[in-house]
């Protein structure tokens, strides 16, 4: 009898032991990170969690591992403050993998992308920039007729909120953000011409911000370019010196006496290709101009713009925004 009441002593404080082990929170209070490699064996993983201090015991987490089941997924975890080993179990066999949050609003050209994957603790600027020149097959499928195939992402990289884990390589990033246009471009029906219509939509998001005057801007473009009349458009020759690195935030005469074929005020035609990676409304501008004898649009002093079918009415549109700007 003392023996059966000894052995079942013993079980009690083996059950409570492990109770405590799984169960009672644990680990750091600090930020720390895990990266789990492909294929690591359940041995290794709760080695690593007892040597990050992340976990009490090692063969606990084997032994969970066998009552549980479930896969344990690669990938990077973050944990900062004590949880049971259960949650941390849990956590890797539903991949709750850290990932940082990667924002590209409409209009950014591919140095505001390579800043802003920076600023998102995703990778160095200049190395993203490096990638985003050597990869133009991600988007060979809409740019292998070309005459001229493009050197650069650019206009391709859809706007979106992204998720990434830290140590997501730059084509990783750039090939999700091409998927993410492939999705766009088949909702608006895009199915010919896609490198023209999408350096025309890159112009339009640039020009204007109100979305109703977006298919006005896009009639204009249509117009003039139907004419043969340069277009003129000074975010064109803001991208001419971005290329040539010497933007500096303001336009002087000498960018407008550039030579370079994206400038706009010397070359009648679309630029060589897109000056930014346009949205949807853009698009739909492109897609669905409106018909006016418009040729030429100027900002307001509301943030609108002012449209012309003459140089005469437009003169007059140009002197009402400056005397606008001096009150």
């Amino acid at each position: 009898m003392k023996f059966l009441a000894t052995l079942l002593l013993l079980a009690l404080i083996a059950a409570g032991g492990a109770y405590w082990l799984v169960k009672t929170p644990f680990g750091p209070s600090t930020e720390t990170f895990l990266e789990i490699a492909p294929h690591t064996s359940t041995h290794s993983l709760a080695t690593q969690l007892e040597q990050h201090g992340l976990i009490r015991n090692r063969n606990a987490f084997e032994a969970l591992k066998l009552i549980k089941g479930g896969t344990l997924k690669a990938g990077e975890y973050r944990f900062d403050h004590p949880v049971p080993m259960t949650e941390v179990y849990d956590r890797i066999a539903r991949g709750d993998i850290y990932t940082r949050a990667l924002t590209i609003p409409e209009g950014y050209n591919i140095y505001d992308i390579a800043q802003a994957v920076q600023d998102a603790g995703l990778g160095d600027r200049d190395a993203f920039l490096i990638a985003e020149r050597q990869h133009a097959e991600l988007i060979s499928e809409w740019t292998s007729s070309s005459a001229n195939p493009p050197a650069s992402l650019e206009g391709y990289l859809f706007p979106d909120t992204y998720h990434f884990a830290r140590h997501t390589p730059p084509v990783h990033i750039l090939a999700a953000m091409v998927r993410r246009f492939r999705q766009a471009s088949q909702q608006l029906g895009l199915v010919s011409d896609i490198p023209r219509t999408v350096t025309m939509a890159s112009l339009v998001e640039k020009e204007v911000s109100q979305d109703n005057e977006r298919p006005l801007v896009a009639g204009v473009f249509l117009n003039r370019l139907a004419k043969s009349i340069p277009l003129a458009t000074d975010p064109t020759v803001i991208y001419a010196a971005l290329l040539d690195n010497r933007w500096r935030g303001t336009i002087h005469v000498s960018d407008l006496q550039s030579p370079s074929p994206y400038n706009t005020y010397r070359h009648a035609g679309l630029p060589p290709g897109p000056i930014c990676n346009p949205g949807m409304a853009a698009f739909r501008a492109v897609l669905s101009p409106a018909k006016t004898d418009y040729l030429y649009f100027v900002s307001d002093a509301q943030g609108h713009s002012r449209f012309a079918a003459s140089l005469r009415e437009h003169n007059q549109n140009v002197l009402a925004y400056r005397k606008a700007q001096q009150h």
